[in-house]
């Protein structure tokens, strides 16, 4: 895998148990970058609503994005490659990741910040959330996955790069990979 542009990020997102960590964790691997969950940015007050199966409120979410955004702004301007795994499921939520891009301006979305979709099929996910569950390995219990389904936005003009997450995952990092890299050598021109 060629490198990835410094101060760029990669956002891999999803519904909950669309791989976004393992993908993320493979392609920062691949990448020789840094790898960021954005769980690990919640507050446990948020993590603890989640695990009751309570959906988070839009209060609950704008202080956990607007860490997100400081903390990739750093590393924007540090010039450091992060790849970041983050459901970023509505419009509204990936502009204010955009936003860690000090040269973005609002209503762009060529900018610093990529985002990738993993799609996956509903049954498939449902299988993946509930071993998960079993297994102790996430907090977010299968309840909440349909409404992450009914919050996912894409508009076609965003440019996200959306791509097929029941693959194997070294296919899945492969044609991200091939498919970021053909997008910088287009801009180039």
């Amino acid at each position: 895998m060629a490198p990835i542009v410094q101060g760029e990020v990669i956002v891999i997102m999803g519904v909950s148990g669309a791989g976004k960590t393992t993908i993320g964790n493979l392609l920062a691997e691949a990448a020789k970058c840094t790898f960021l969950d954005a769980d690990d940015f919640h507050p446990d007050s948020n993590k603890e609503k989640m695990r009751e199966g309570i959906p988070l409120s839009e209060e609950d979410r704008m202080p956990w994005l607007q860490g997100l955004c400081d903390a990739l702004k750093e590393r924007i301007i540090a010039g450091k490659i992060t790849v970041l795994a983050c459901s970023a499921l509505r419009k509204r939520y990936r502009e204010i990741l955009r936003l860690s891009d000090p040269d973005h301006l609002p209503g762009r979305h060529n900018c610093s910040v990529k985002f990738v979709l993993l799609n996956v099929p509903v049954e498939v996910l449902s299988d993946r959330v509930n071993n998960r569950l079993a297994n102790g390995e996430h907090f977010m219990p299968p309840s909440l996955l349909q409404s992450q389904l009914e919050l996912l936005e894409i508009d076609v003009s965003e440019g996200i790069l959306q791509v097929d997450a029941t693959q194997n995952p070294s296919v899945i990092v492969k044609t991200i990979g091939d498919s970021l890299i053909q997008t910088k050598a287009s801009e180039s021109y």
